[in-house]
């Protein structure tokens, strides 16, 4: 990988399009108003064909297309781009992520020595505070987060694949995603893997990102069968277990 400028901005983004690019526009829009001077390139890959939306348009930052000859999972697409990264930071973005200002420079300004994987707070639609903190996935994490009592980590055991900053050394470090997952679980699985290898995942608690959430899970079979299956992927994992044997127990 060829060594960045002193002066090129530390950021190469990855977003995938499922058809969304309607989605994907207002992103870039975004990123260029507020985030321009942190942002190398995106590397924008589209997973199917689709209308081109973006013909004509131009930011202040350069756009990498690859179109996928047949559609790749989540995972799959996001290596791939980081095959594009020459930058120190390589950040996995949702199309479907706003914001409301510059998340991306204050989000590397703090990042500690041996943070591995940062994000800022996420608001889902509908919230007026932020997601709260994610324990390890469990059956019994699943059965209870949402009863009274339920007590949240004070700090994340993983992150949802909707924003993640990796430190390009990290990533390169633990190979990337796992491509035997498909759409859900790589994101747990690679945060286990990045503490695993010793990298710390941190939260910007004082930054936030916007989630106009598309609950396809909820709704479609397809995606609510892909959904299942990762879990049990996830379960059935040796990285599930040295995770879980790793995190100290909440209280």
């Amino acid at each position: 990988m060829p060594a960045p400028s002193p002066s090129q901005p530390p950021i190469t983004v990855s977003i995938v399009s499922h058809g969304q690019l309607a989605l994907v526009l207002p992103l870039l829009e975004q990123l260029d108003r507020f985030s321009r001077a942190s942002t190398a390139k995106v590397v924008l890959t589209l997973n199917i064909p689709e209308p081109d939306l973006l013909a004509g348009l131009e930011w202040g930052f350069a756009i990498e297309r690859i179109e996928n000859a047949s559609p790749k999972g989540f995972g799959a697409n996001h290596n791939q781009a980081f095959e594009r990264c020459d930058t120190p930071w390589f950040l996995v973005l949702n199309p479907d992520i706003r914001f409301d200002g510059d998340v991306l420079a204050p989000l590397v300004a703090q990042a500690a020595p041996d943070a591995g994987l940062l994000t800022p707070r996420i608001l889902e639609p509908g919230k007026h505070t932020p997601e709260q903190h994610r324990a390890i996935i469990t059956p019994l994490e699943i059965l209870t987060r949402r009863r009274p009592g339920y007590a949240r980590p004070a700090v994340p055991a993983w992150i949802p694949g909707l924003f993640m900053l990796f430190r390009s050394d990290a990533y390169r470090q633990i190979g990337g995603f796992d491509e035997r997952f498909f759409m859900y679980g790589e994101d747990f699985d690679i945060c286990a893997r990045t503490r695993l290898a010793g990298w710390k995942l941190q939260v910007g608690e004082d930054l936030l990102a916007r989630h106009e959430a598309q609950r396809a899970s909820r709704s479609s079979k397809k995606h609510l069968y892909w959904h299942v299956t990762s879990l049990l992927k996830v379960w059935s994992s040796t990285v599930f277990w040295r995770y879980l044997r790793a995190r100290p127990r909440q209280p």
